[in-house]
């Protein structure tokens, strides 16, 4: 997997850490800045579409993968401006990357109790956060969270792990879900509790993980294909 998949993911690694070393101020809002958060992501779209149209038009997983990142894109972007008031556009965004994303993980198996688990956390959230929100904000981020935990729930159930049936892809996919709702929750909490400390850092080095991390789950169906190819 390293050998195979490590040099396409190079070119997100080097523009992660130019994101981390320019460290622009979010304070002033430009172009510029939205390019610097959004390359990263653009990296991504080039790693799947590193693999080949076909790949990606045989594999519907993987498409729908690579349409959440482009609208990931467009999210980050929004969200540079989020104090003009952009913010709940960002918010659509993201919603959106979470349906396609859940749809990329599919719907087996089941999988109840991950559900159900899943929901408990979901719930939780919300409740903590409810008293803090107000106006169009009191609905709109009980649908958001319910997105992001639907989401949650299709990549931890997918992942298999009591019938050990899990591979590396499924995992990565686990593991990303999970980092997106921490980034997510972070958001949540400095945006409309208190300030969390360091919290720009700890949103964004979860974010760009998880994406990595998504990203690579679409590449279960090639590798498949690749042992079908060598047997």
């Amino acid at each position: 997997m390293v050998k195979s998949e490590g040099p396409k993911l190079v070119p997100f690694f080097k523009a992660t850490c130019v994101y981390f070393v320019l460290w622009l101020p979010t304070s002033s809002p430009s172009w510029f800045s939205a390019l610097i958060k959004c390359l990263p992501i653009f990296c991504l779209w080039v790693f799947l579409l590193a693999h080949g149209i076909n790949f990606l038009v045989s594999h519907r997983s993987a498409s729908r993968i690579l349409a959440g990142l482009i609208f990931s894109a467009v999210g980050d972007a929004f969200l540079i401006w989020q104090e003009q008031g952009y913010f709940i556009h960002g918010l659509l965004m993201f919603a959106i990357t979470h349906i396609l994303y859940s749809s990329a993980f599919g719907m087996k198996p089941l999988d109840l109790k991950a559900g159900l688990l899943m929901g408990l956390v979901s719930s939780s959230c919300y409740a903590f956060l409810y008293s803090y929100l107000s106006g169009p904000f009191t609905y709109l981020v009980a649908v958001y969270i319910a997105l992001i935990g639907f989401m949650g729930w299709r990549a931890v159930a997918g992942m298999q792990l009591c019938n050990d049936l899990w591979t590396w892809t499924k995992l990565s996919a686990c593991i990303g879900a999970m980092l997106f709702m921490v980034s997510d929750l972070t958001i949540a909490l400095n945006k409309f509790c208190f300030p969390v400390p360091y919290s720009r850092f700890i949103i964004m080095a979860t974010y760009y993980a998880a994406q990595m991390l998504i990203a690579l789950s679409a590449v279960e169906s090639r590798d498949e294909e690749d042992f079908r190819k060598r047997s």
